[in-house]
């Protein structure tokens, strides 16, 4: 999605929030994150640090943004440092954002050049007490003891000013990002849009001898003919057993006949992510024992996340979800009624066949930040997710959809995307 085509009224709100939020006195330094190359002269793409496009809207490398809200000259409040093009990047690489267009897309008055960064800063830093720094704060996140852009920052900003104070810009972005805006949750729609489509790709293609990876190609297809960004994460295309490794993605199995397919994906769509999962019979034709492991993980589903509503702990939630999944191990004859009533409470039987989460938040990152000690609210967005896995049988299911959470409920943002066994069989064989 072309970035100037996001209203900039949502980044000067989320500004406006995040800096209502800062202590007086102090400025907040958010960089974007590095570009990352293979082992030549290529790369691997860029993927910008969401806390800084939440705040600005700039897609590009070597971007700085300065909130300074007080600061004695109106101008030096906010400040947008972006990159400085050139003949040589023009002809290498193509066109980077010239200062109009980077104003027009982050609706701050004021962009300077990368390079003039450092001065502009000790200009105004002696006067504050304080600075507030971007860091990587996600709980599940990978570092590989990789030093990024951010940490840099620290590193620089503490050994130039040691003696002020220092505050987490990434404590303020966790507690805004997990409540949506109607810009917001419109592009995670469309996103999820776009994802019904693939997936009935994906059910007109598949056909017993199948590779995984000729259905990943189907995605692949449709998320770049409708102008997606790119897959929200690698997509999980798992037939039979392979349906069983939760984060199975090398999706180069041939699909046999009579076995069942695990398909979790999603879309970038402006920055904003998708992320559900659907099962299908590789024949396009669920057998008995098929249909009852995928009826009972859609009835979880179903009942599940009439949870998801204003008020909830995230905990009770997952509590009573467990609760569901474990009812329906009994009825498929996965686990005995009196095993389960005399089971250890702290090693519950149900993990052997049903071993993750199942609400997380969503929004510019697939696993999106967010506290979970803290109770659903009106505009968040959140998966659903409840699965049964049985290695021994070769079978794994797993359902989820998206869902915003309102007033009194939730509406589903992936309710088109096909679900019901008759109507997938129908896609399947028409």
């Amino acid at each position: 999605m072309r970035y100037d085509q996001i209203d900039n009224s949502l980044f000067i709100e989320n500004r406006k929030k995040f800096i209502a939020q800062m202590k007086p006195n102090t400025i907040a330094i958010l960089t974007s994150n590095d570009v990352k190359h293979h082992n030549a002269d290529d790369v691997m793409g860029f993927t910008q640090n969401n806390d800084l496009f939440y705040l600005s809207g700039i897609d590009q490398e070597d971007t700085i943004l300065v909130l300074y809200p007080d600061a004695l000259k109106k101008e030096n409040k906010a400040m947008l440092f972006i990159k400085e093009t050139s003949e040589l990047i023009k002809i290498w690489d193509g066109e980077k954002l010239t200062k109009e267009q980077a104003e027009n897309i982050s609706g701050v008055s004021r962009v300077e050049w990368d390079k003039d960064f450092e001065l502009f800063l000790q200009y105004m830093a002696f006067e504050a007490d304080g600075f507030y720094l971007g860091h990587n704060e996600h709980a599940k996140r990978v570092t590989n003891n990789q030093e990024t852009k951010q940490d840099r920052m620290i590193k620089w900003c503490k050994q130039k000013y040691p003696l002020h104070d220092y505050y987490r810009a990434a404590k303020i972005t966790r507690d805004l990002r997990p409540v949506k805006s109607k810009i917001e949750y419109d592009l995670i729609q469309k996103a999820s849009n776009i994802s019904v489509n693939s997936f009935e790709s994906v059910l007109k293609a598949c056909k017993p001898g199948v590779k995984e990876y000729e259905l990943e190609a189907e995605l692949a297809y449709n998320l770049v003919k409708t102008g997606s960004s790119h897959h929200a994460f690698k997509p999980i295309i798992a037939s039979g057993k392979n349906a069983c490794a939760l984060h199975y993605n090398t999706n180069d199995s041939v699909c046999n006949d009579g076995e069942m397919i695990l398909l979790d994906f999603g879309i970038c769509y402006g920055n904003y992510n998708s992320d559900t999962t659907r099962c299908f019979p590789v024949n396009g034709k669920f057998s008995e024992r098929q249909a009852a492991v995928y009826s009972s993980v859609l009835h979880c589903l179903k009942e599940g996340s009439k949870m998801i509503k204003p008020g909830v702990l995230p905990s009770v939630y997952e509590k009573n979800m467990a609760g569901l999944v474990e009812a329906e191990l009994i009825k498929l004859n996965l686990l005995n009624a009196d095993d389960v009533a005399k089971q250890d409470p702290e090693k519950p039987l149900y993990k052997k066949y049903f071993m993750h989460g199942t609400a997380h938040y969503l929004g510019l990152d697939v696993h999106d930040v967010g506290l979970y000690s803290r109770p659903f609210e009106k505009g968040m967005v959140l998966t659903c997710e409840p699965g049964i896995y049985i290695p021994e049988e070769g079978i794994g299911c797993r359902l989820e959809d998206d869902y915003l959470i309102t007033e009194d409920g939730n509406i589903n943002l992936t309710a088109a995307m096909p679900i019901e066994i008759k109507d997938i069989e129908a896609l399947m064989n028409n």
